[in-house]
C-alpha cells in the first residue's frame, strides 16, 4: 500500500484563486489593496527565507507588501513603537512580525499588534477567542492543517488525533481545534511533547498523526497504525553528498516508510508550507474586507 500524497500546492493553488477574485473585488468596488507590513529583525536566512516567499506570494496575489528590516540589537521598546505605527496605518490590515526574535520580549511585541491586524493569529486575543472557539484570526499553521484535512474530504469526528508537540504556534491550537465541536472537529485529542513517555505507545493509535517535533524523520513506520492520516508540520535540512548543494529537506516523519502504511500523508517540502503562506494571505484578505465592513 502506497499511502496519498496530500499536496498542499495543489490545495494552496486552489484556494489563491478565490483569494485572487476576492482581490479584485475590494479593488474595483472599493477601491481598497489588502496591505500586509512584514516585520523582520535581524538576518536569520531561515527568516529570510520565510519573508521573501511571503513577499512574493502577496505580489502575485495583488496584495500589497510593506517589509520593514531592523537591526538584531534593536530594542523592545523601539519595535513597539514601530508597531504602533503600522496600527495606525490605515493602507496596513495585517502586520506579521517574523519570529523567532533575536532577542526582544516576542509576547510584548506581539501583543502590541492590534488584535483586528493580527494576520498571524499569535496575539493573547485571537489565541484566547481560538480557544473559546469564537470568531478571530486562526494561527496559520493550524488553519493549514485544518484545510488540508477538509478539502482532502479526511473524516476528522469520532476519530483519535494525536499531535506530538505541544508549542503555541501549531500543537496547542490544532489540537484544541480538532476537538472542538464544528465541521472539521469534534475528534478525541491526545497531545503528546518531550515530557511524554514512550510517544510510540500514543501514535499507534492515532487514526490523524500530527507531527511538529523540529526532530527529523522521528515519526518511523513501526510507530504509526496501518491506514492512518499522517500531517508531517516539520522543515528540517539535513546533510546529504549525493546532492549538488550538500543538503535536502525532510519533515519529523520518515516519509518513505510510513507512506506505505498509511492512507495519506503529507510531504515535506510541499506539504503543510504552502499552506502556511496561503492561510496567511487569507487571514490578510478577510482583515481588509473587516476594514469594508467598518467603513
Amino acid at each position: 500500500m502506497s499511502g496519498k500524497r496530500l499536496d498542499g500546492r495543489v490545495i494552496a493553488e486552489e484556494i489563491r484563486r478565490s483569494l485572487a477574485v476576492e482581490v479584485n473585488y475590494l479593488k474595483v468596488n472599493f477601491g481598497i489593496i489588502p496591505g500586509l507590513a512584514v516585520v523582520l529583525v535581524g538576518d536569520n536566512p531561515a527568516s529570510l527565507s520565510y519573508v521573501d516567499a511571503k513577499t512574493k506570494a502577496c505580489k502575485k496575489l495583488g496584495i500589497k507588501s510593506l517589509q520593514l528590516n531592523f537591526d538584531e540589537d534593536i530594542s523592545t521598546a523601539s519595535l513597539i513603537d514601530e508597531i504602533e505605527h503600522l496600527n495606525k496605518n490605515r493602507d496596513i490590515h495585517g502586520i506579521l512580525v517574523q519570529l523567532p526574535l533575536p532577542d526582544q520580549q516576542e509576547d510584548e511585541v506581539i501583543n502590541r499588534i492590534l488584535p483586528s491586524k493580527d494576520v498571524d493569529g499569535l496575539h493573547s486575543m485571537n489565541l484566547g477567542k481560538l480557544m473559546r472557539g469564537e470568531e478571530g484570526f486562526l494561527p496559520c499553521t493550524p488553519y493549514g492543517i485544518l484545510k488540508i484535512l477538509s478539502n482532502s474530504n479526511i473524516e476528522v469526528s469520532g476519530k483519535h488525533a494525536v499531535v506530538v508537540g505541544r508549542s503555541s504556534l501549531v500543537g496547542r491550537p490544532i489540537a484544541n481545534l480538532l476537538s472542538q465541536k464544528m465541521g472539521i472537529g469534534n475528534a478525541t485529542v491526545t497531545l503528546c511533547h518531550t515530557g511524554t513517555t514512550d510517544i510510540g505507545r500514543f501514535t499507534r493509535q492515532a487514526d490523524i498523526l500530527i507531527v511538529a517535533t523540529g526532530q527529523p524523520e522521528s515519526i518511523t513506520c513501526d510507530m504509526v497504525k496501518e491506514g492512518a492520516v499522517v500531517i508531517d508540520v516539520g522543515v528540517n535540512r539535513i546533510s546529504d553528498s549525493s546532492r549538488e548543494r550538500g543538503w535536502r529537506l525532510v519533515g519529523d516523519v520518515d516519509y518513505n516508510s510510513v507512506r506505505n502504511k498509511v492512507d495519506a500523508i503529507t510531504p515535506v517540502p510541499n506539504g503543510v508550507g504552502p499552506m502556511t503562506i496561503t492561510m496567511l494571505l487569507s487571514n490578510v484578505v478577510r482583515a481588509a474586507k473587516n476594514n469594508v465592513a467598518v467603513c
